[in-house]
This record gives C-alpha cells, sequence and structure tokens, in this order.
C-alpha cells in the first residue's frame, strides 16, 4: 500500500462565491467532481474509485448528532460508533492536532483498518460545536485521490443558526416557568423540551404537551375507549371516560368522523374546566390507539394554531387537514439514561398465517412466526442480549438463536452504544414513551434510520 499523507490540520473556511455549494443537514459543502454521490437520511457518500488498479477513496458525511462539550470525547464515541461498526481498526488512531474555528472545535486522527480482506486507512474528522457533532470519515488505500478528498474537506463549512423542528434535545430540561410539573417516577429524564416550542411532561395519567396557552393530553389507553363500534359511539364512550369527569356544563358539543381506511374520529364542545372555573374550548381526536385532547381558551384560539374549523368537517373531509393535530403523538417520547436501563427488558412477536393451495382451496397448512428478545442491563454497564426465533410450517419450525454480552454506554440521551451484538457493535437510537405505571424503550439501528422498524421493549419487574 502506498503511503498516504494525510491533512495536518482541518480548516474550516468561507468559501467564494463561485463554488457550487451544497448543504446536507446543518453542513455545506462542495461535492467533489466526478464522484459517485448516493445520499441518505442519515449522511452523503462520494466514492471514487480506479478498478484497474484496484484504488478507492469513500468519503462519508454524517448527520449531525447530540454532542458533549469536549470534542475529545465525541471523536472518541464515533471512533467507536462510527468506524468501529465500519471496519475492523488494527490500532488506536493517530491524532492530529486540533483545531478551532468559528466556535467549532475539531478533533481528526486515523488507523489501518481491514474490511472483508481489503486494507486502508480510516480518517475520522469530529466537529464539535453548538452541542452537536458532525462526522466526516474517509476510508482509502491510495494518495492518488488526496488533492480531491482535500479540496472537499477545506470547503466544509456550518450553518450559524442550528435549528431542527420536531426533535427533542439533547439533555432535556424543564421550562423557566413550566405549566405542569412532571410526575416523578423513578427515571431519569420526565420533561422534554422540542425545538418547534412544544414541552411534554409525563402525568399520572397522560403525557401533557403545552405551547403557550394551548395545552395537549396524550391519554394513555384506558379499558373502554377503544372496541369494535361505529364512530359515533365509540367517541362518545371515550370523551365520557377521559373527558367529561374533568369538566362541566358542555355546550355546542359536535361528534365527526372522516371516511377512511384509517378512519379519524372526533369530537369537540366548549366546557368549564371543574378544577380552575374557566370557560374552555376542547377538542377530543383519535390517532390509532391514543386519544388526544386539546384544551384552548377558545375555540378561535384553537383554528388560529392548528388551522382548522372541526364545526366544518366532514365524511368527505381531506385527512390531511389534520396532521397539525396528529403530529403532536409523537410528543410522548422521552430521553433514556444508563440508569434507567438496570434490569431485563423484552420483545416478543409472534404471526401465523393459513395457507391454502392456489388452484383447489384446499387447506395447506400454517406457517409460524416467533421471536423473543431480551436484554439483561447489570452494574457496570454491562449487559447480556439473547435472540430467539422459531419460523415454519407448524410441527416442522426451525430454531434460530444468537447471543451477545459486553458493555454499554450512552452516546447521548437519545443514542446507545453495544460493544457486540451479534457480530460486532451496534449503536441504536432510542427513546421511552409512557404509559400507565411504566414506560417502553424503543430503539431502532441507527445506521439505517429511515427503516421504520423500532422494537419496543417491556421491563419486567
Amino acid at each position: 500500500m502506498r503511503k498516504i499523507i494525510f491533512l495536518t490540520s482541518f480548516i474550516l473556511v468561507v468559501v467564494s462565491a463561485y463554488t457550487q455549494q451544497q448543504t446536507f443537514d446543518i453542513t455545506n459543502y462542495t461535492a467533489p467532481k466526478g464522484w459517485k454521490k448516493q445520499v441518505s437520511e442519515s449522511g452523503v457518500q462520494f466514492t471514487k474509485e480506479d478498478a484497474a488498479k484496484g484504488t478507492y477513496c469513500l468519503i462519508n458525511l454524517y448527520k449531525s448528532v447530540p454532542g458533549t462539550a469536549n470534542s475529545k470525547n465525541n471523536f472518541d464515541l464515533a471512533w467507536s460508533s462510527v468506524v468501529k461498526e465500519m471496519v475492523a481498526v488494527s490500532s488506536a488512531p493517530t491524532m492530529q492536532p486540533p483545531e478551532t474555528e468559528n466556535g467549532w472545535e475539531v478533533q481528526s486522527g486515523y488507523a489501518p483498518f481491514e474490511s472483508d480482506g481489503n486494507k486502508g486507512v480510516a480518517l475520522l474528522i469530529t466537529s464539535s460545536g453548538s452541542d452537536k457533532m458532525v462526522n466526516i470519515l474517509v476510508l482509502t488505500n491510495t494518495d492518488t485521490f488526496q488533492n480531491e478528498m482535500t479540496a472537499f474537506l477545506e470547503s466544509v463549512t456550518f450553518k450559524k443558526n442550528i435549528a431542527t423542528v420536531n426533535k427533542p434535545q439533547t439533555s432535556p430540561v424543564r421550562p423557566a416557568q413550566p405549566i405542569a410539573i412532571a410526575k416523578k417516577d423513578g427515571f431519569a429524564f420526565s420533561t422534554t423540551n422540542f425545538d418547534d416550542g412544544w414541552t411534554s411532561t409525563v402525568q399520572e395519567d397522560w403525557v401533557e404537551v403545552t405551547k403557550g396557552n394551548i395545552k395537549v393530553l396524550l391519554h394513555y389507553p384506558k379499558t373502554g375507549t377503544i372496541f369494535p363500534a361505529d364512530p359515533d359511539p365509540l367517541t362518545n364512550a371515550a370523551w365520557n371516560i377521559l373527558v367529561a369527569p374533568r369538566y362541566s356544563n358542555l355546550k355546542n358539543y359536535i361528534v365527526r368522523y372522516v371516511s377512511d381506511y384509517d378512519r379519524v374520529q372526533l369530537a369537540a364542545g366548549n366546557l368549564t374546566d371543574n378544577k380552575s372555573g374557566k370557560e374552555v374550548y376542547v377538542a377530543f381526536i383519535r390517532k390509532n390507539n391514543t386519544w388526544l385532547e386539546f384544551i384552548s381558551p377558545d375555540k378561535k384560539t384553537f383554528v388560529q394554531a392548528f388551522g382548522v374549523d372541526l364545526d366544518n368537517v366532514t365524511w368527505k373531509s381531506d385527512k390531511a387537514i389534520f396532521e397539525p393535530l396528529l403530529r403532536l403523538s409523537n410528543c410522548n417520547k422521552f430521553a433514556v439514561a444508563a440508569s434507567d436501563l438496570t434490569g431485563k427488558w423484552t420483545s416478543d412477536f409472534s404471526s401465523v398465517q393459513q395457507l391454502y393451495y392456489v388452484n383447489t382451496g384446499d387447506y395447506a397448512g400454517m406457517n409460524m412466526n416467533q421471536s423473543s428478545e431480551t436484554f439483561q442491563f447489570g452494574a457496570g454497564n454491562t449487559y447480556q442480549w439473547n435472540f430467539l426465533a422459531v419460523n415454519g410450517l407448524a410441527g416442522n419450525g426451525k430454531l434460530s438463536t444468537a447471543k451477545s454480552s459486553g458493555a454499554f454506554k450512552m452516546l447521548s440521551n437519545w443514542q446507545v452504544y453495544f460493544s457486540k451484538i451479534e457480530s460486532g457493535p451496534k449503536t441504536y437510537d432510542a427513546y421511552f414513551t409512557c404509559l400507565k405505571g411504566g414506560r417502553i424503550l424503543w430503539m431502532n439501528d441507527a445506521k439505517f434510520p429511515g427503516s421504520g422498524i423500532f422494537k419496543g421493549f417491556g421491563k419486567q419487574k
């Protein structure tokens, strides 16, 4: 392998107007010409190779993630969760002197690697600032593309005003003048501040979401509020159980629904709050198995905030008009601390398929799929992971098992790193949702954030 000369510093500069800068997440850059480009939700990848010589260079620009105030700690976490998950490095990284520019502190280091028989060098550049970090990973086995790689790195700048909408902050804190005091349930985080101004707090029977003079209650599941029925009887029953006991003097009550495969059901009316004695406007809407209760000073305030007058809703209305309301169901989301994980968490799945022959209609048997996955978290941030699955026709199923153990660490309050799951380390995006008397831990492979395959784990007492 030819000697590779890496940059001794990583300079953040303002690029001249004639360059054609592009933007991904909070990062501005100039794409290297003639390189293959691939974009995903988690990052941008540039690749160039010389097939005849067997040389290549790969640049991965990752989406920003929450970071600490210590840039070296950020680099070390990224080296474990980014570099070691992609390639097998043979030594600790050789570090370059840190650089600071425009409020961002840059740590960079490199080490030899081997992956599927291919050898090369991995260079990681971690930029820390504004409570975030941005990682750039370069994998190459040649210095042929050195100039192009250098030009790309020197083109990188970051947005000055960083904000993300509808995503929880790294370290949720209580607002200066809280509208609701969060219920203490033994977990580290009971409040989440979202960047669009909404704040969630854990309560006994619901998650309370507030912004300005509007309050939204995300009711926990309760017997009698979800059952097979026509829209009106079901909505009235849920209203009488979840809403009516806390109010009086109901006026202008309406019940509506929208005819759709995922039917929208709602109710609304003017009431007197029994606790405060004030008149309020209450809207009540169902999202899957969650009932959301919107409490506003009056109907005008509600319409101005969400852009929909429920009095005008008919069964033919466009379901899209409810999106500003329904998206708030995602505010049942709370950060995770290492101390929250102690104990055993389980996730079980099962399904059956009844099979029939197409030509004759005769019964062809039943196909079963069952799986069980557990995490046992112990002292010293240790864990044991076990997976068991049975798949196949009834009476002829095949058993598959896997297990791993090691140490975990929180990369942030929303991300956890495991030293080994099956064949190697793995990082999961993680958060809690609340229900009455407990929480569900949701985890998804951080390398495939758009996959939507979240696993919910319930904790055994």
